[in-house]
């Protein structure tokens, strides 16, 4: 059975300009009817994308959380409960059972795309 976050995007779509994107600050966006929320990471200047959707607490607020790091891992605090998040793998760095999906994500010239699960770069 193919869930909805596998089959909504097979493609990558274009979602912003990368100069719409504040470092170490995150946005949402709709992609195929999916609330992503998108990173770009100052030290190196990636840009990566996981589900906007608390999956603590159901609320899509993942976008407001504050990036950080643990152990060089580039992470995202949940703004409800804090719970931390790994930003390249979804995981959660305190409850390593849960975890947000992941989007590929891919700049080309100033636009940002996001693809679907498992789409890749």
């Amino acid at each position: 059975m193919t869930t909805h976050l596998e089959s909504v995007v097979s493609t990558h779509v274009p979602v912003c300009r990368l100069a719409d994107l504040h470092p170490d600050r995150g946005v949402a966006a709709l992609v195929d009817r999916c609330q992503v929320a998108i990173f770009l990471l100052s030290g190196t200047r990636e840009v990566l994308a996981v589900s906007h959707r608390d999956p603590f607490t159901g609320a899509n607020v993942i976008a407001r959380g504050l990036v950080g790091s643990r152990n060089d891992v580039p992470t995202v605090t949940s703004p409800l409960h804090k719970q931390v998040f790994d930003l390249r793998t979804g995981r959660c760095l305190d409850e390593p059972e849960v975890s947000l999906q992941t989007w590929p994500v891919r700049v080309t010239g100033d636009v940002v795309e996001i693809g679907g699960p498992g789409a890749g770069l």
